[in-house]
């Protein structure tokens, strides 16, 4: 009982291992540049070990997606746990996403690589959206909980939400052509910008 326990722990274990290191490498090269053996190898397994956890490349991607996903909401958290002031958690978990998603250039490579998957693949298409709605839930009770929301109104903040949250992603399209507005002297300005989205009436 105790061994068989132990063995689906440890499986548990090597598929987050897996899933850690395919998302750790597609954010370096991208999707087209990563093969099962890197995988496999960045994990400390072999690539028979890998296919006890996932069939193909296809899965992994999407184990990456969820991997990627997951770490967000995680890290979001922590950034607002020891905090109560509405306002200081709403510029946290905003700063912290903009440090995130658009400064740190791994993640933006995923992330945008994830946008060019959506076209063709339904369950990296569903994955994303439901993440998304996951997100721009989290910007809602936040934004809600601000003095100005009630003036607001639900719509409008929704509204705003979305507005910042489409503005997010168009930065880190910019910053593929014009990586100079993803540097860090850049950053403060960005979160100021999206901020001024958000309480906009």
């Amino acid at each position: 009982m105790g061994m068989t326990k132990g063995k689906k722990v440890n499986r548990v274990h090597k598929s987050e291992q897996l899933a850690r290191s395919a998302f750790e490498l597609f954010a370096e090269k991208g999707f087209a540049n990563v093969n099962l053996e890197q995988i496999a190898a960045r994990a400390g397994v072999t690539k028979g070990s890998l296919y006890w956890h996932y069939d193909n490349k296809q899965e992994l991607i999407h184990a990456a997606c969820q991997y990627y996903y997951s770490q967000w909401h995680e890290q979001a958290q922590v950034e607002i746990a020891s905090v109560s002031d509405p306002l200081e958690r709403l510029q946290r978990v905003l700063a912290f996403s903009v440090n995130t998603c658009l400064m740190d250039s791994r993640n933006r490579l995923f992330t945008t690589g994830v946008f060019t998957l959506l076209q063709t693949d339904k369950d990296v298409r569903e994955g994303w959206k439901k993440f998304y709605g996951s997100v721009r839930e989290v910007y809602i009770g936040l934004v809600s909980k601000m003095p100005f929301a009630q003036k607001l109104g639900k719509a409008a903040v929704r509204r705003n939400v979305d507005l910042m949250l489409e503005a997010m992603e168009g930065l880190k399209f910019r910053a593929g052509f014009e990586p100079q507005i993803a540097k860090p002297k850049e950053r403060q300005s960005i979160v100021d910008g999206l901020f001024r989205i958000l309480c906009h009436e």
